[in-house]
């Protein structure tokens, strides 16, 4: 009998998911061995950055300073963690602050590692995926629920695939602070409360009726609070029930004002909101004739390690949105492939002088595969419809920054550039954003005829005033238009102060 080999583990390695909520910021560390996320470790703060922000969509010193001190700490638990291993992401809060730019360069600063603002959507998308992977796979669709500080997730789905996304704009603590202010809890705060719910889910109701959905699930903060006083007053052992959540609300009513409620299995900390997120509850229970919710342990953090897991063993999502893209608006992906390649030829050469990381390699690559989405649209000007549509479409799997990036580098990848590319980018972002512009300018020019065939590029020197291109000997006598064509970019470029420099 021959001797068992030893079967070959994959080495270990961390990922770490932090969700910056409107009412509390929450990290998860996580081991990745053999394929599998075993969880390590879990730190939740209370924010209340959504408390913070006011009328004219700007955040309060005191707020900012929560905050930073925050991802202070985190940022000591993750110190060591090797670049990408860390996925941060703001929500609604940050999706409204006028200032998040700035903010949250200050706090990638503090963290260690980058921070991204998604949309509602996608926050809902990843809700979906954590959610769906920590419950035991069931036939038909589910219904999950997330209700957050600012925000309120609903989503429609299959196995692990969501098909209906929607997020509201009504959370735990926007809705108490509106209805709820100085802690009363009487009868009328309750029904003004349940109409503004109920308006907000009118729009929506009527499909999430009509589906035919064989379970409900809700996650995160109020839903879990919800569970455990509902466990904890003895009214259901492992659901949430809609005679459950009026019971509580009662309770709540009786003792008319949050100073006097003594609430079993409710903490703290939540108190102050918890009335805003259970009234959202109660509404949607109503709505959308939900008879029993379960409650999961999974959400948006451990959707964003399952993500990033993906993009580990190449299944990103990003992926599959570009080429989803590409096939609706009818995209020539040989012709963007082409693009791209060039591209990525042009950035490897540039890299380490411009410091180039992994995700402007990446960010170009997704711009060059869709840099003529706009010819969708119109061939006049099909860049400024290009960059429209992919700074406000919904982009599974990018976020808020890398839809913004993408449509500054189609915006710009032929006709004339703006000084000024972005008003929200620091200056050196700017010189960063400049010279991802001109790769994808350059890639998109030497293959104007639309042919796997171009002038051959033997050397690529970048320096801090520009680029140098050296051509194959005689190679753009051989191709004319390409020769015009970089003689007028040269041109175009040095208004810019961006010096190109090329010879054949």
């Amino acid at each position: 009998m021959k001797d068992q080999q030893p079967k070959q583990h994959q080495p270990k390695q961390h990922l770490a998911a932090i969700d910056l909520g409107s009412n509390s910021f929450h990290m998860v560390i996580a081991r990745i061995e053999d394929g599998h996320i075993h969880i390590l470790d879990n730190l939740k703060e209370m924010v209340r950055l959504g408390a913070g922000l006011d009328k004219n969509g700007k955040l309060s010193k005191e707020s900012r300073t929560r905050a930073l001190s925050c991802l202070e700490r985190f940022g000591e638990r993750v110190t060591d963690f090797p670049e990408g291993s860390v996925a941060a992401v703001g929500t609604n809060t940050l999706r409204q602050a006028k200032d998040s730019h700035r903010f949250l360069q200050k706090a990638s600063e503090v963290l260690g590692h980058p921070i991204s603002v998604i949309g509602g959507k996608e926050e809902a998308r990843l809700v979906y995926l954590g959610v769906s992977l920590s419950l035991v796979a069931e036939g038909g669709k589910r219904f999950v629920m997330d209700i957050g500080g600012g925000s309120t997730e609903l989503i429609i789905g299959e196995d692990f695939e969501p098909q209906h996304l929607r997020s509201l704009n009504m959370g735990c603590v926007s809705m108490s602070r509106e209805f709820f202010r100085n802690g009363n809890l009487d009868k009328k705060c309750w029904k003004d409360a349940g109409i503004a719910a109920h308006l907000n889910l009118r729009p929506v109701r009527r499909y999430f009726q009509k589906v035919d959905f064989r379970s409900a699930t809700g996650a995160s903060g109020t839903i879990k609070a919800v569970g455990r006083v509902v466990n904890r007053l003895g009214l259901e052992s492992y659901s949430i029930t809609l005679d459950s959540l009026y019971r509580i609300r009662d309770i709540m009513i009786g003792a008319g004002n949050l100073y006097h409620l003594k609430l079993p299995g409710l903490k703290s900390d939540r108190e102050a909101v918890f009335a805003g997120g259970l009234a959202v509850l109660i509404a949607t229970f109503e709505a959308l004739k939900i008879n029993t919710m379960q409650v999961s342990d999974g959400a948006l953090r451990e959707g964003l390690l399952y993500e990033r897991l993906g993009r580990i063993k190449s299944e990103d999502t990003r992926l599959k949105t570009v080429i989803s893209v590409q096939q609706r608006f009818q995209i020539s992906r040989d012709h963007a492939r082409r693009v791209s390649k060039k591209a990525h030829q042009l950035l490897t050469a540039c890299e380490k002088t411009w410091n180039l990381r992994l995700e402007d390699a990446e960010l170009l690559h997704w711009a060059s595969s869709l840099h003529e989405i706009g010819l969708a649209v119109s061939l006049s000007g099909y860049q400024k419809h290009g960059a429209y549509m992919l700074e406000h479409a919904d982009l599974p799997g990018f976020s808020f920054e890398e839809q913004v990036w993408m449509s500054v580098l189609v915006r710009y990848h032929r006709k004339k550039i703006a000084k000024n590319l972005c008003r929200d980018f620091s200056k050196a972002e700017q010189q960063k954003g400049l010279r991802l512009v001109v790769l994808l300018r350059l890639a998109a020019l030497l293959h104007r005829s639309r042919k796997e065939e171009t002038a051959v590029i033997e050397e690529v020197i970048a320096d801090d005033k520009g680029l140098t291109l050296q051509f194959a000997k005689g190679a753009l006598i051989q191709h004319p238009l390409q020769l015009v064509s970089l003689e007028q970019e040269a041109k175009h470029l040095q208004s810019l102060g961006f010096e190109l420099r090329f010879s054949s």
